[in-house]
């Protein structure tokens, strides 16, 4: 098949939302009809329309990312990209300009805390509005670590404690330690190789990664990133509204190799994240768009979810469709009230995530580890049934992991905190220099408490009565 090839003037002309072109290494793209769909917002893209926007895409996407997602009708041709102006809008998106001198060594990181420092210092203003951005007033995003620090610890003395074995199973997977890598997007905002830092850094670290729904990274090259094929790995689905394209994603990274499917099941819209809505005011292109913007975030919800990627007819019933599309285990992301978690046991799923996104979806939804104290209360049968409950947000601390596993989780998540630990330049070496922190403080807070594995980790080591104050009175089963 003949290629067009296309004079830069051409494609130049083509910069406003009625015929919207770009350019991405040399490949254009009429991108026109994909303007509302896309889930970050139509301005993202005609910032870039009819100019080179390679870097402005690399910096977010996976090269394969744009043919997956467009119609082969929207390929227009190939353009000499050094016939058309580049996107004015790069230092948006790119790294900050940091030396080394600018960044603490990594051997000075002595907590969690440490690196999300460093983020707030390195990302681009896109970058860190788009990690550290709760939902409204935010509450329930600082609700999740609060709620840590309600629980207190009760230490057993005179163990034998010499030695400390944190290895664990998630799902029948063997892990060094009961942490695993929550799937977050855009981690290129962190580093060049994203999401394939986890990987490789997982797999020398012994913990398990799930990846993302979309990654910046192809999801075959995440998986080739792994240190071994033997390496356990497992897949977030955010389940499109395209039955074909869902099933279609399914068994493609069943036949990759993930270990099981984790559903996300707490955003079937989108919430109002105000730092990243104050950042798209700022970047407002031009007076005769003015309308076409205040339509585009009049429209918000319906506007992102018209993407495919989140699914506000997702429901219980979706849960037998999944079953008859593959035999993976399946785990349920997202559960926020005892009522769903006995719901999702009752449905016979293999797991579950006690989460509230973070704090990125509903403002003031209640902390995870409430729930988890809401199912100690009212369902206890859960917390040693076949399904296995997971804590994901707020976990900053080894004696946040000792609390959570304490009342019943099996495993926490972390998600923010390990994508603060790819900036500066740290990559891989700042993920892993982060698990070690983990690790470190895991052990040592087991010893204190009076475990020395895993199983001796007990509920009588925490006393949890100040936060079960703010438990739920009464629910309906």
């Amino acid at each position: 098949m003949k290629v067009t090839k296309i004079p830069g003037p051409e494609v130049a002309k083509h910069n406003t939302r009625q015929s919207c072109w770009i350019a991405v290494h040399g490949r254009v793209y009429d991108v026109t009809d994909f303007l509302d769909q896309h889930p970050g917002g139509a301005n993202i893209i005609l910032r870039c329309a009819g100019q080179d926007a390679t870097e402005e895409y690399e910096s977010v996407h996976s090269p394969e990312l744009i043919a997956e997602t467009l119609p082969p009708t929207a390929f227009q041709g190939v353009v000499d990209a050094e016939t058309i102006p580049k996107s004015a809008s790069q230092s948006r998106t790119t790294s900050k300009n940091k030396s080394k001198n600018d960044v603490p060594p990594l051997s000075s990181m002595i907590s969690v805390n440490d690196f999300e420092a460093v983020a707030e210092k390195t990302l681009t203003p896109n970058g860190w509005a788009y990690y550290a951005s709760g939902a409204d007033d935010e509450i329930s995003k600082t609700e999740a670590a609060r709620a840590f620090r309600k629980l207190t610890l009760r230490p057993r003395v005179l163990r034998k404690v010499d030695t400390v074995d944190t290895r664990t199973t998630i799902l029948g997977q063997s892990c060094s330690m009961p942490i695993y890598v929550s799937p977050s997007g855009l981690a290129k905002y962190a580093h060049p190789d994203a999401e394939c830092n986890f990987a490789s850094g997982a797999g020398k670290e012994g913990i398990i990664q799930v990846i993302p729904t979309n990654p910046s990274m192809s999801i075959e090259k995440i998986i080739a990133a792994r240190v071994s094929k033997k390496q356990p790995v497992f897949f977030q689905l955010y389940l499109n509204r395209d039955s074909e394209k869902a099933e279609a994603l399914i068994r493609r990274v069943e036949a990759l190799g993930v270990s099981a499917i984790w559903l996300t099941v707490d955003s079937p819209v989108l919430g109002k994240r105000e730092r990243d809505d104050r950042l798209k005011a700022q970047e407002i292109i031009s007076d005769q768009d003015q309308v076409a913007v205040l339509k585009e975030q009049q429209a918000g919800v319906a506007k992102v979810s018209s993407a495919g990627l989140l699914n506000p007819t997702l429901c219980w019933d979706h849960i037998a469709w999944i079953r008859r599309v593959t035999k993976l285990p399946l785990v349920l992301k997202g559960i926020q009230s005892v009522e769903d978690a006995v719901l999702a046991y009752e449905h016979g799923v293999e797991g579950i995530v006690l989460s509230n996104h973070g704090g990125r979806s509903q403002d003031t939804a209640q902390a995870p580890m409430i729930t988890l104290l809401e199912i100690r209360r009212y369902a206890p049968f859960l917390i040693n049934s076949k399904m296995e409950i997971f804590v994901d947000g707020g976990i900053r601390r080894g004696t946040d992991v000792l609390k959570a596993l304490a009342l019943g989780a099996r495993a926490v998540g972390l998600g923010r905190p390990f994508l603060y630990s790819l900036t500066g330049g740290y990559g891989e070496a700042g993920f892993r220099r982060m698990v070690q922190i983990l690790r470190e403080e895991l052990e040592g807070n087991m010893a204190l408490a009076g475990a020395s594995q895993i199983r001796e980790i007990k509920a009588e080591m925490v006393n949890a009565k100040r936060l079960e104050k703010e438990v739920i009175g009464s629910v309906k089963l």
